[in-house]
C-alpha cells in the first residue's frame, strides 16, 4: 500500500445528459495536513442534499487531512444572443458601492466579473435547479476523489524518500556512535590510573594508607562511570525505533500518527544520548541526531 501525504489538489467537470441551460457542474478538493479528517464544503444550494452522500464518499477514501470541496455550477459556454441587462449591472454596482463603504481595502469588480455575475443573475432563475445533478455528480465527484487520492500517493512517495535518506544518516550515526563508550571509559580508566600511580609516589608514607580500600574504591567509580555513561540501551532502542518505522513505511497506508509517535521516541532517545555524553564526538553525533530526527518530523506532519 502507498504512503499517502495529506497535501494535494484535485479538480473536475460534468454536464448532465440533458442540459439545454448549457451549465457546467463543476469541482475542486483542496486538502492539506491536520491531525484528523476536517471535511469543509462548499456548495451551491442545487446540491445540499447530496451533501451527505460527498461526505461518506471521502470518509470511506481518506482518514486524516483537512478537506475543502468546492462545487460550483456554470454556464459551459455563453448562451446565443444573450444580453447586456443593464438594470442587473445598475444592481451590482449599487451593491458594491455598500460594500466598498464598509470594506475600503476590497478590490473593485472588473468588467469581465460584472458581465458574468449579471448572466448569472439572468440564470438564476433556478435554471440549474431544474436538472437532476446526483447521478452525474457522484460519477464525477468519485473520479475527482481518485484524483485528489493520487496526488496524495505521489506527494507520499516522495516523503518517504526523504524519510528513508534520514533514516540511513540515522543509522549511520548510531553505528558510529557505538565504538565510543568502551573508548571513552578505557580513556578514563587510563587517567584515573595515572592519577592513582602519581598520587602513590608522591605519598612519603604508603604503610600508612590503606591500599585495599582504596582500590575498592577506585574500581566502585570507575564502575559507576562506565554505567553513567553506557548508552547501549539508549543505541539499541534508538535502531529498534528505526526498524519500525521502517517496517510502517513499507507497509503504507495511514501510519501518520505510529510515525509521529515513533520520532517522539526517537528525539527522546536522542535527547538521552546527549546527557550521557562523555566525549565531544558523542555529543557532536547526538547533535546530529536530534538534527536529523527534526527533519524527519517535518515531513511526518504531512503524513496521513
Amino acid at each position: 500500500m502507498a504512503v499517502y501525504s495529506m497535501t494535494g489538489f484535485a479538480s473536475g467537470q460534468v454536464e448532465p445528459q440533458d442540459n439545454a441551460e448549457q451549465l457546467t457542474l463543476g469541482f475542486e478538493i483542496r486538502s492539506v495536513n491536520s491531525r484528523f479528517l476536517d471535511l469543509v464544503f462548499k456548495l451551491p444550494e442545487a446540491l445540499k442534499s447530496v451533501e451527505s452522500q460527498f461526505r461518506q464518499m471521502l470518509v470511506d477514501e481518506l482518514s486524516r487531512g483537512k478537506i475543502e470541496v468546492r462545487v460550483f455550477v456554470r454556464q459551459s459556454r455563453p448562451i446565443a444572443g444573450s444580453v447586456v441587462d443593464s438594470a442587473a449591472i445598475q444592481h451590482l454596482l449599487n451593491q458594491q458601492e455598500m460594500v466598498l463603504a464598509w470594506m475600503p481595502q476590497a478590490r473593485a469588480l472588473s468588467v469581465a466579473e460584472v458581465i458574468e455575475l449579471q448572466a448569472r443573475m439572468k440564470g438564476s432563475d433556478g435554471a440549474e435547479d431544474a436538472i437532476e445533478w446526483s447521478d452525474a455528480a457522484a460519477k464525477a465527484f468519485g473520479q475527482c476523489i481518485a484524483q485528489l487520492k493520487a496526488a496524495r500517493a505521489t506527494e507520499g512517495a516522495r516523503l518517504k524518500a526523504v524519510l528513508d535518506d534520514k533514516i540511513e544518516a540515522l543509522r549511520d550515526a548510531v553505528h558510529k556512535a557505538g565504538p565510543l563508550i568502551p573508548a571513552a571509559v578505557e580513556q578514563h580508566k587510563a587517567k584515573f590510573m595515572e592519577r592513582w600511580s602519581e598520587m602513590l609516589a608522591s605519598s612519603k608514607d604508603t604503610a600508612s594508607l590503606d591500599l585495599q580500600a582504596m582500590e575498592q574504591r577506585a574500581i566502585a567509580e570507575l564502575t559507576a562511570y562506565a554505567i553513567r555513561i553506557d548508552v547501549a540501551e539508549e543505541l539499541a532502542r534508538l535502531q529498534a525505533h528505526l526498524d519500525e518505522i521502517t517496517s510502517l513505511l513499507k507497509k503504507g497506508g495511514a501510519i501518520g500518527k505510529r510515525l509521529d509517535f515513533l520520532i517522539q521516541e526517537l528525539h527522546r532517545e536522542a535527547n538521552t544520548l546527549g546527557s550521557k555524553s562523555a566525549s565531544l564526538e558523542l555529543s557532536r553525533i547526538s547533535m546530529e541526531m536530534k538534527v536529523l530526527v527534526e527533519q524527519m518530523r517535518e515531513q511526518v506532519q504531512n503524513i496521513e
